[in-house]
């Protein structure tokens, strides 16, 4: 039997208080084998991320499936207030996670990013500039990375192959390219030139974006996701990560990454080069807000950009006349 009347009904949402969601799924189900190192690897990220965020930022955590250890240590953060929202879950996949981490808010901007990840100061603030001063962009990353050009961007290259503010850039952080791919495990085989240039969009000289961006880190406008799916049947790979990576083409928002990096990549193995003091400091909220937003792109047009000029500029001596228009230097371009 009810009695009364509940206050809540009909009342009105208040305007959020947030304006940056950070969603991070976490899925360590032991302490062994490839999950040995995780638990330090996942504080680290942890620690690195509340000390580099403002107040009015909302951080989620979907615990997908760990193990003791860890959802006590997301529970006592949860009490400490230093997460807003704690969600606990068998495995369902890590896009189902994330999934699940989207829905029950209004937030602005969001932040998907893997639990191995190091964030470094002004991340948020140089992702909010970008956001600020590239109306397109839809897909903001912090971690430059090889040719990322070559990927999901075919709606940026159409919109601005003929723009002379279009073109290759010296790298800004070499150092920083190298340790993400030592960070996946990779040798140091690869080609040497992509350490030297990368392809670059000039919005101003105060700043310039590359084309592109990964997925392991990355905020995107939240209206991207009105409408989604609600179940992936993958647990990861497949096309699970591809389908965040196709969402924001259907309303044609550019993928783009700052010019310097903004974070590590750290892998599942503790090395003494991550365990360096993490010096929280006061991080001023953004004021930044009603970024534009774009309506979904007309499937014939959807069809031109990402499909048939995708296959028209991938033939090869296309790709050449491209990088040499684009000003890579003559003496990269046959292996670039």
């Amino acid at each position: 039997m009810r009695i009364g009347f509940n206050p809540h009904k009909d009342k009105v949402q208040d305007t959020p208080y947030y304006l940056h969601q950070v969603i991070i799924p976490v899925y360590i189900p032991n302490q062994e084998g490839y999950f040995k190192d995780s638990f330090a690897i996942l504080k680290l990220c942890l620690e690195s991320l509340f000390s580099t965020i403002h107040k009015k930022t909302f951080v989620t955590i979907v615990n997908n499936g760990s193990n003791t250890v860890i959802s006590e240590y997301l529970d006592l953060l949860f009490k400490q207030h230093k997460i807003q929202e704690l969600i606990h879950t068998d495995n369902i996949g890590k896009l189902n996670a994330v999934l699940k981490g989207l829905a029950g808010n209004n937030i602005e901007l969001v932040t998907i990013s893997d639990a191995d990840v190091l964030f470094l100061p002004n991340w948020q603030k140089e992702t909010v500039k970008v956001f600020a001063k590239v109306p397109k962009a839809g897909v903001v990353g912090i971690v430059p990375q090889f040719k990322m050009y070559e990927s999901h961007c075919g709606n940026v290259l159409f919109d601005t192959l003929f723009h002379s503010n279009l073109r290759f850039v010296p790298v800004q952080n070499k150092e920083a390219l190298i340790r993400f791919y030592d960070s996946l495990g990779w040798d140091r085989k690869y080609n040497p030139d992509y350490l030297a240039y990368n392809l670059a969009l000039e919005i101003n000289p105060e700043l310039s974006v590359l084309i592109g961006s990964g997925h392991f880190v990355a905020t995107y406008k939240k209206d991207i996701f009105e409408s989604v799916v609600t179940y992936i049947g993958l647990k990861m790979g497949g096309n699970s990560e591809g389908y965040l990576d196709k969402l924001p083409l259907e309303k044609d928002y550019w993928r783009v990454t700052t010019l310097d990096n903004y974070a590590y990549h750290l892998g599942n193995t503790l090395e003494d080069w991550m365990q360096v003091p993490i010096v929280s400091e006061e991080v001023e909220p953004h004021f930044d807000c009603g970024f534009p937003k774009n309506k979904k792109l007309h499937p014939f047009l959807y069809w031109i950009k990402n499909r048939v000029f995708v296959k028209f500029i991938s033939i090869k001596i296309l790709v050449q006349l491209f990088l040499k228009s684009k000003k890579l230097p003559e003496s990269m371009i046959q292996k670039y």
